[in-house]
């Protein structure tokens, strides 16, 4: 059985009356790559700052590396590794002098430092750009190099709090190339993110809404597992005027604008399916193509969130 790295029990964080993580509990196992996604406010950040030691929780509690969330912070913060999106870098200073300071900052051995310089250079791709200052280097370079800063005391656990965000997709992509090499080593790496592509290449997945976790298991589970409704894709003229017209069908409970088509969420496809065709077609949006699809964990998660908005709706009618 795979060790654990992180655990954590009924952690709650208030801000006045504000509730920014309400009683989330999960566990990670070492050498996991756990992805927390989530919309910007749902309280990813603010979870991990109390897991790496730099926020109190209100109540309930956890570990990290072993230790106690609680009571040994200082402890945490030497065994784990942490970016966040605005990577922390010093712009005035070199690629060389920034990796440097974090290695003086981390407590890397003389002896090491410049083995572990040279690691974080070549990692990074930086190999070029190392007496160029920081400031002039490109977000996707910067990128790369507040992540190499950040593992050059080769912390077993590594969180990266929406480390791509404005990031371009091409180095996004080689940006995750490196969080699984460095997985492949044995760290744990805690991912925070609101791209739903980058969700799927987690192991796992916490799904955060609103302070609260609603859903935890690999991208595949959930997918299969979650979503009772079936999916239908609907590529036809103009999707949006078209999307006001299939809201109206009664065996369509959802509809969304989705690339350059609809996502339709339904009980019967096949009912749907058709309905959905012949008012397309008397409508003039057609020739409409409907097919039935795996549904996308965005389609998931949009699940999740407006059946958990339902029944807090329902609640607070039955409460007046």
């Amino acid at each position: 059985m795979a060790k654990i790295a992180v655990s954590v029990r009924e952690l709650a964080r208030r801000f006045g009356d504000f509730v920014a993580v309400n009683r989330v509990s999960f566990d990670v196992a070492e050498g996991e790559v756990f992805g927390f996604l989530g919309p910007n406010g749902a309280g990813k950040s603010t979870t991990i700052r109390m897991l790496c030691g730099l926020l109190a929780p209100t109540s309930g509690g956890g570990t990290v590396a072993g230790f106690d969330i609680r009571t040994q912070a200082e402890a945490i913060k030497a065994h784990i590794g942490y970016m966040s999106q605005r990577f922390s870098l010093y712009e005035d200073l070199t690629v060389d002098e920034n990796i440097a300071f974090y290695a003086g900052i981390y407590g890397v051995p003389r002896e090491k430092r410049q083995e572990r310089a040279e690691w974080a250079v070549a990692m990074a791709g930086l190999g070029e750009h190392r007496k160029t200052r920081t400031g002039l280097l490109a977000t996707g370079w910067k990128q790369r190099l507040a992540l190499g800063c950040a593992v050059l005391h080769e912390p077993r656990i590594l969180f990266l709090d929406e480390p791509t965000s404005g990031v371009d997709p091409m180095s996004r992509r080689r940006f995750w190339d490196l969080i699984y090499e460095l997985s492949g080593r044995g760290v744990t790496v805690f991912v925070s993110t609101h791209y739903m592509d980058e969700a799927e290449y987690c192991d796992r997945l916490g799904l955060i809404y609103r302070g609260e976790l609603i859903a935890i298991g690999p991208p595949a589970v959930l997918k299969r597992e979650l979503m009772a409704d079936q999916i239908l894709e609907v590529e036809c003229r103009e999707p949006q005027a078209a999307m006001i017209e299939i809201e109206k069908i009664p065996e369509v409970k959802e509809v969304a604008l989705f690339g350059k088509g609809l996502h339709a969420v339904v009980a019967d496809a096949g009912a749907a399916a058709l309905a959905i065709r012949a008012l397309l077609s008397a409508k003039g949006f057609g020739p409409a193509a409907v097919e039935r699809i795996a549904p996308s964990l965005e389609d998931v998660f949009v699940s999740l969130i407006e059946a958990r908005d339902r029944a807090e709706g329902a609640q607070e009618k039955v409460g007046r």
